[in-house]
């Protein structure tokens, strides 16, 4: 007999629809075998059978004893991992007429099985139920840790299961099984803007936290560049909690991502603040831009409508670094394999930080650099130009005095006050690019958009020019200083770009001023 189970390849963050073909009858020849799985599954897939036979014989059922095919359509796409285990296993019993087969065509089921037949969580399940309700289908079975996941989807009926009897009982009718349902928008009000941390535990460092306000009202990349304890990392964690907040749709394609990665835990939901990562330096060119031979999704793509913060940048391998450059502008990174290409977003805030020498104390008002001639220049060296000019803003973080942090009447302002100007800000530009549907911020406008909409008066160009020639900046750093400059008259409410905004924008070029280095 034939039947047909249907579950869910994920590609990239998107997932296509399986079929799983079960045909049980026919004779076996003398010393050869019973199960034939065909249609290019990889070795998670084909040790699946043992599991299956394991569940199917623990749960009191039969594992026939015919020659049984199983066939996985489109035959041209790799299957891969263990979450067919559950569709197959379905497929097998329906096949061989121990259980109901009429409603299987109306359900994507996907798990994974252990040899008691209780079923492990899989990754990808909110592309799979997204993928089940574009292609017409009434519900979905998952495990019951990735239900509530699947369940951000409406108009699809998803059910979670423990284990592979309650498949069966839910198949022959005899199943009190529940639909999961989430209020997405309830939980998306509920669980958003919460940070762990605060400016307002952030005692000086007012230059710094105006330029971390710039760079988070604007979209802008930003370096900080300071000794040992000045507090870079510090500030750096709390940049998440004065963005504005996610939308709706950003927080579906966050979670997307972080459901294919399989990071968004048992009994997880939406994620409704945005994505802080922050790997180490050693981290590989592979593991953070996405890719390897079954392609997975990097730190930047896990960090898409959030913050990718690289501490002690110029510990990262130049290769590392270099690998970064192409998806910063198009905020996207394409992994393209022989057989298959597959697309991840990658729009994200680089936030850098680093020490300006080997020992961390040049230019300390304080302490005096041991480092020899040509090491500084030598140690800054590791940061390629191109990367540089990609990074608005370079920022210079001094140590904090005993005065400032001792003070017990200093108050500084809490990450909300901050959040409210930039989310003003950021509603200036909503209206700006309304006609752009790809433009959300002033760091992703174009070349042409930069002409057209950080226009200066005869001061600012005056200013610019000497500056640019002065400090013998790049074409792309010059459009820098205008976005950089158009945010901070957004900041202030002012639809004119001020010499003061502009003044300030130049300023933020700390690593172009000729003999910075030494």
């Amino acid at each position: 007999m034939l039947v047909k189970t249907f579950a869910s390849a994920v590609q990239g963050v998107n997932a296509q629809t399986i079929t799983i073909e079960v045909n049980a009858g026919g004779n076996v020849a003398a010393g050869k075998q019973f199960y034939y799985l065909v249609g290019l599954p990889d070795n998670a897939v084909k040790e699946g059978f043992q599991r299956i036979e394991a569940a199917i014989k623990n749960i009191g059922y039969k594992m026939p004893r015919m020659k049984l095919v199983v066939n996985m359509a489109p035959a041209d796409i790799r299957k891969e991992g263990s979450a067919y285990d559950l569709p197959i296993a379905v497929g097998i019993l329906a096949a061989t007429k121990q259980i109901p087969h009429e409603e299987l065509d109306q359900y994507v089921i996907m798990g994974e099985l252990a040899l008691d037949g209780q079923l492990r969580p899989i990754k990808g399940a909110l592309p799979i139920a997204i993928e089940a309700r574009k292609n017409g289908y009434k519900g979905l079975i998952v495990p019951k840790q990735n239900a509530r996941e699947a369940a951000i989807v409406n108009n699809l009926d998803v059910y979670g299961i423990d284990n592979l009897n309650d498949a069966i009982q839910f198949f022959e009718g005899n199943s009190t099984l529940k639909r999961t349902e989430v209020d997405t928008r309830e939980i998306f009000r509920d669980e958003q803007g919460y940070y762990s941390v605060d400016f307002s535990d952030v005692k000086g460092q007012e230059n710094i936290k105006r330029a971390l306000e710039i760079s988070a009202a604007g979209g802008h990349n930003v370096i900080l560049i300071g000794p040992p304890g000045a507090g870079k990392t510090m500030l750096a964690k709390r940049l998440p909690g004065i963005l504005p907040p996610l939308s709706l749709h950003e927080a579906l394609e966050v979670t997307k991502i972080h459901s294919v990665c399989g990071l968004l835990g048992a009994n997880a939901s939406l994620v409704s603040s945005r994505p802080f990562r922050s790997p180490h330096h050693t981290v590989s060119d592979v593991a953070l831009v996405g890719g390897g031979s079954n392609p997975n999704p990097g730190e930047i793509s896990l960090a898409h409508n959030g913050v990718l913060f690289l501490d002690e940048l110029p510990e990262f391998k130049r290769s590392v670094l270099e690998v970064m450059r192409q998806p910063m502008e198009e905020r996207k990174v394409t992994i393209s394999r022989a057989k298959i290409s597959v697309d991840y977003p990658a729009s994200f805030m680089l936030v850098a930080s680093m020490n300006p020498c080997p020992c961390g104390y040049y230019n300390h008002p304080e302490k005096d650099c041991v480092c020899g001639p040509g090491i500084v220049k030598k140690y800054l060296n590791k940061i390629s130009g191109p990367l540089l000019d990609r990074i608005d803003l370079h920022v210079e973080v001094t140590p904090v005095s005993y005065d400032e942090l001792s003070s017990t009447e200093y108050t500084s302002e809490p990450s909300a006050t901050i959040r409210e100007r930039v989310n003003k800000a950021r509603e200036i530009q909503h209206d700006r690019f309304k006609d752009f549907s790809d433009i959300y911020c002033n760091a992703q406008m174009t070349s042409r958009m930069v002409k057209e909409m950080c226009q200066l008066n005869k001061a600012g160009t005056t200013l610019l020019k000497t500056a640019m020639t002065k400090l013998q900046l790049s074409a792309r750093a010059y459009d820098r200083i205008l976005k950089v400059a158009r945010t901070a008259a957004d900041l202030s409410g002012s639809e004119e770009i001020k010499i003061e905004f502009l003044a300030e924008a130049i300023q933020y070029r700390s690593l172009d001023r000729e003999g910075w280095a030494g």
